[in-house]
């Protein structure tokens, strides 16, 4: 990278960071800032713009995933990583959201403690801390920057979990929300202009139908039915993703997080077009690259491209999309040991102070776990299985009470099949296949089925037993 483009990568840091840390706490009493709400959810003042503009870039952060799995895979992208998880944000939106933004609860997990208990809300807190770690953002910010200035990959990973703990110290989720307003901008700039430039100089239709593989204009690119369709069961990690949950939480009104929700669902859908159509030409122009490289695929194609400058302002959009998550689901780690770990204990600490000290060892655990992490897909993967098969099922009777099971089913079926399905997926780790040759969320969520409709069934005849 030149070092024009340097200059304007580096400039783009130091501005969010100086965003970051200008965003204060907004507290109104010594009583909000112990129970947490100012420092947690900015005081639950969230409008529909900045609702619209940290849901969308927040849920955008594979970016280096989705430049690999365009590269290999063609319009399966569209297919795997837009059309399912447009479906379930819908779901949420229309029946989760206005019911998530009237509770009480200031997290997920807190939400679980009401409904079941301190057993199950313990778990679903351990859950929600380790599948909201962003091992594969801090990843992703690390090979960033080390395209950028040449840093020693580890570095990179290094300094990107240090990056975020800082700003988010001082301002919590209000530092979130206004640095992501900024993400979301640029997250779109980039790409459009790279697009734009694309078109320009080698057409549109006609270029990419003859130089781009057959197999990546077909829905599935080459792959299997099953390896297509189960992310189509994966995106049900949707319904308990906690990213959702904060946003709804923040938000100023009931309204305002359905509608945020259905707005950003139109937003993503216009952002898939742009990554999936950049994509195809990178692998129209970097035909040459391995496959074990494709992760670099965007990057390389803003290099052969842009010219100077132009380069760096797409190496911006990149990075936006990236850090808008990583701050995000750090700050939601942090938040869990806070608020649902740390808080419960005898320690008197307050909620802020809990957090803080969240921030610091949830950014360490990060920045450990991407240094021995190997593909960001993989792990996309790895942790939308375990905690989709751990969490859906208690997490909806959570919300909706004529649906929820008993305090006990609801911890045998969280331990039960989040220990099936971890070693479910581990066994396709160690051999060559999973068991039966069936992913692993399949098998996981239908013994949390299971254990629902026994509990159901207990209750009922307990009720005519009664009577």
């Amino acid at each position: 990278m030149s070092p024009l483009d340097q200059v304007i990568v580096a400039a783009y840091l130091l501005a969010t960071l100086a965003i970051g840390l200008m965003a204060r706490e907004r507290r109104r009493s010594r009583g909000d800032r112990r129970q947490g709400v100012s420092y947690l959810l900015a005081g639950r003042r969230l409008t529909l713009f900045g609702f619209v503009a940290t849901m969308v870039s927040t849920w955008y952060g594979g970016i280096l995933g989705v430049g690999e799995y365009t590269f290999k895979y063609g319009l399966s992208s569209w297919i795997v990583f837009g059309v399912p998880y447009y479906v379930a944000a819908a779901l949420f939106a229309l029946f989760v959201a206005a019911r998530a933004r009237k509770a009480a609860s200031l997290t997920l997990p807190e939400q679980l403690h009401e409904a079941y208990g301190r057993g199950p809300g313990g778990f679903g807190a351990a859950v929600v801390l380790a599948t909201t770690l962003p091992a594969a953002y801090v990843l992703s910010f690390g090979v960033l920057l080390e395209l950028a200035f040449g840093l020693p990959l580890h570095w990179g990973i290094v300094l990107g979990g240090v990056f975020s703990v800082v700003y988010l110290w001082r301002g919590g989720f209000e530092a979130v929300v206004r640095t992501d307003l900024l993400q979301f901008a640029l997250m779109f700039t980039g790409f459009v202009m790279l697009l734009g430039v694309l078109i320009a100089d080698h057409g549109a239709l006609p270029f990419l139908a003859a130089n781009v593989p057959p197999a990546h204009w077909s829905w599935s690119g080459g792959r299997t039915a099953q390896a297509v369709a189960v992310w189509y069961v994966i995106a049900l990690a949707t319904l308990v993703e906690p990213s959702f949950y904060q946003r709804c939480f923040a938000a100023e009104s009931p309204q305002v997080a359905r509608r945020g929700l259905l707005l950003s669902i139109l937003f993503w859908l216009v952002f898939d077009l742009l990554t999936t159509a950049t994509g195809l030409y990178a692998r129209a122009l970097l035909a040459d690259l391995p496959p074990d490289q494709a992760i670099e695929a965007f990057p390389r194609l803003a290099a052969l491209a842009l010219p100077v400058g132009l380069v760096g302002l797409f190496h911006i959009s990149m990075l936006a999309t990236v850090m808008s998550t990583v701050d995000s689901y750090l700050f939601i780690a942090a938040s869990t040991v806070g608020r649902d770990l740390l808080a419960r204990l005898p320690l008197q600490l307050d909620v802020t102070a809990a957090t803080r000290v969240g921030l610091v060892t949830t950014g360490a655990a990060t920045v450990g776990i991407a240094l021995a992490s190997e593909s960001v897909v993989s792990l996309w993967h790895a942790f939308g299985t375990v905690a989709t098969c751990t969490l859906l099922v208690p997490v909806v009777g959570a919300f909706v009470p004529g649906l929820r099971m008993s305090p006990r089913a609801a911890l045998v079926s969280m331990a039960s099949s989040f220990t099936l399905s971890l070693a479910w997926l581990l066994s396709g780790r160690i051999g060559d296949a999973y068991w039966l040759d069936l992913e692993p969320i399949y098998p996981g969520l239908g013994l949390a089925a299971l254990v629902w409709a026994a509990d159901r069934a207990a209750s009922r005849l307990a009720a005519r037993r009664g009577c």
